[in-house]
């Protein structure tokens, strides 16, 4: 089984791992990047008052068999898709994550996946990173004339988010249908519409949001 191999360099091992990537997709343009391994050689170092720079240095290899031809859907992409596309590739990348991208553009919005390993760096800490990045796409899509909704996910996080927010939205109404004022934690715009949405129509219960950003919340109140 043959091999695929290129080296390259950064100032972090995140700028050597995407310059290696697209190294070895310029060699394998059909290239699988969730099949990329990378090592370490070297994870660099800045020096003191600049003397002494050493910079990080990664090898990416991949299996000649992990390469195929690109998806013929990509021909057929719309222009939003191919839009959100390069911008999601463009900052996963930056962030040195190797991840597949899917992005389908229907009636009502635009979906990207992404797919890969260390995910859990792209999603972030209550999907504070993920969120942001969705918030970004969303601008760009909109500028470009293109007004649907963008979401982001990320091996299956939005799913997942929703159900643990609308157990909590639940247990929280029904506190508050028995005339308690609850106070949730602090959740980004999107994870409160989540709430907001999901307890619009239980009853004994109305909902708010209060305070400010980054620390902005949801208060469910008695009816």
């Amino acid at each position: 089984m043959s091999e695929l191999s290129v080296e390259a360099t950064g100032e972090t091992v995140g700028e050597a791992k995407w310059k290696a990537l697209r190294d070895l997709e310029r060699l394998a343009p059909g290239l699988d990047k969730a099949a990329v391994r990378f090592q370490v050689v070297a994870e660099g170092e800045r020096g003191l008052l600049g003397v002494g720079y050493a910079p990080a240095r990664v090898i990416a290899s991949a299996s000649a068999d992990s390469v195929a031809p690109p998806p013929a859907v990509r021909g057929d992409e719309s222009a939003a898709e191919a839009h959100v596309r390069g911008l999601v590739e463009r900052v996963v990348g930056a962030m040195g994550i190797v991840a597949r991208v899917e992005v389908q553009e229907t009636e009502h919005e635009v979906l990207v996946t992404c797919s890969g390993g260390e995910l859990g760096l792209l999603i972030g800490k209550h999907g504070q990173t993920i969120d942001a990045l969705q918030s970004v796409a969303n601008a760009a899509v909109y500028r470009s004339g293109v007004h649907k909704p963008v979401t982001v996910d990320a091996a299956g996080y939005r799913d997942r988010r929703r159900q643990t927010l609308e157990g909590i939205a639940v247990r929280g109404a029904e506190r508050a249908a028995r005339g308690e004022r609850v106070l949730l934690e602090p959740m980004s715009a999107v994870e409160r519409k989540v709430v907001h949405e999901h307890l619009k129509e239980f009853p004994g219960v109305q909902t708010a949001s209060e305070g400010t950003e980054p620390n902005r919340f949801v208060v469910i109140l008695p009816a």
